[in-house]
Formats: C-alpha cells, sequence, structure tokens
C-alpha cells in the first residue's frame, strides 16, 4: 500500500464559476440534512482510519482516535452500519474557543480506484448561523494507497457574548463536512461541539 502525506491550509470559499453540487453547496446557508450523499455513494472506498487535533502555537495535542483494525475471522460476517462514522461529537474545554490556529491530521485509505481532485467543504454553525466555512484539497490519491494530510484551521475570533453562549449551550455548535470527488460529492459527515469540558 502506497502512503502519502501532505499539508493545506484553508482557502476561502469563494468561486462564482464552479458547476455542479459543490456550487450548490456554496450557495446554502444553513444546516444540511443528513441524507445530501448516501454511504452508496462512496464508491473509492474512502475509509478514514485516524484523526487528530492539536494547537499550532504549542503542539499540544486535544483530541485523538484511531479506527480499530478489523477482528473479523476468516468465514465470519458482521452486520456493519453503512452510516458509522458519519456523525462524531466532540468535547473541549472552553479554553479552545479562543485558539487562533489548530491542525487537524487525518489518516485515510482509499480503494482500488484513483482519486482526482479530492476536496472537503466543512461549515461550522452554531444555532444554525454560519461562523466560518473551510475549503481544503487532498489532491490526488493512487489507488489502494494510505494517505495521511494536516489540514490547518484559521478561526474567526468570537465575541465574549458568543464564546459565553456556546460554552453555556453544549453540542448546539455543529458543522458539516462534504467531501468532492472531481466536484462530485461522495460524502457528508456531521458533528457537534461541547466547550464546557472540566467546567
Amino acid at each position: 500500500m502506497m502512503e502519502r502525506r501532505c499539508s493545506y491550509t484553508s482557502r476561502p470559499v469563494v468561486s462564482s464559476d464552479q458547476a455542479g453540487s459543490r456550487k450548490c453547496l456554496l450557495c446554502w446557508g444553513t444546516l444540511i440534512s443528513s441524507d445530501t450523499a448516501c454511504p452508496d455513494e462512496n464508491v473509492y472506498n474512502i475509509d478514514f482510519t485516524r484523526f487528530k487535533i492539536r494547537d499550532m502555537e504549542t503542539g499540544t495535542v486535544l483530541f485523538e482516535i484511531t479506527k480499530p483494525p478489523s477482528t473479523d475471522k476468516a468465514g465470519e460476517k458482521r452486520d456493519i452500519d453503512p452510516n458509522a462514522g458519519r456523525f462524531v461529537r466532540y468535547q473541549f474545554t472552553p479554553a479552545f474557543l479562543r485558539l487562533r490556529q489548530v491542525g487537524a491530521t487525518v489518516e485515510f485509505t482509499v480503494g482500488d480506484m484513483p482519486i482526482e481532485n479530492f476536496r472537503m467543504i466543512e461549515r461550522h454553525y452554531f444555532r444554525e448561523k454560519l461562523l466560518k466555512s473551510f475549503d481544503f484539497e487532498f489532491g490526488f490519491c493512487m489507488p489502494s494507497s494510505k494517505n495521511t494530510c494536516e489540514h490547518i484551521y484559521e478561526f474567526p475570533p468570537l465575541s465574549e457574548d458568543i464564546i459565553r453562549e456556546m460554552i453555556l449551550h453544549p453540542y448546539e455548535t455543529q458543522s458539516d463536512s462534504f467531501y468532492f470527488v472531481d466536484n462530485k460529492l461522495v460524502m457528508h459527515n456531521k458533528a457537534d461541539y461541547s466547550y464546557n469540558g472540566g467546567t
């Protein structure tokens, strides 16, 4: 299995000449229903196996999770929920809301087809109001490859009132992550966030 590493910084989601589902997405201003992309559309067998968040200023790891390896024995069949992994719940301390940059390292494998122009658009909301959009490129992925990328999130400054409300109302901060291959939506994951950890 080939392995690739890369690092990207987000760029603004502004593109008036892009067609198809990405262009439609950029017009949506609120949270999207979870059935935007069904698991069957992941024909490239993209599988996220590790995820880590770190403070870019100090290098402190704030969150890390690794998908356990398959333990199925030969000949055994197991029912697998095709929606597993499409929703993540995070719990951070209030200090997270004052960070300016965090790095998100993602490790993923792909199936036996090459992936052209792999991209993620991620939108963060508080009470359905858009806080920030991020647009990251993964680029080209070779067939049957293992890939590791670190995306740099630059967070907007938040008012003290918004910070207080986000701490007092856990999981009302949410995000949509849309994954595209050649401008076609192939995956849609959702997450919500609490910032009252340790309080």
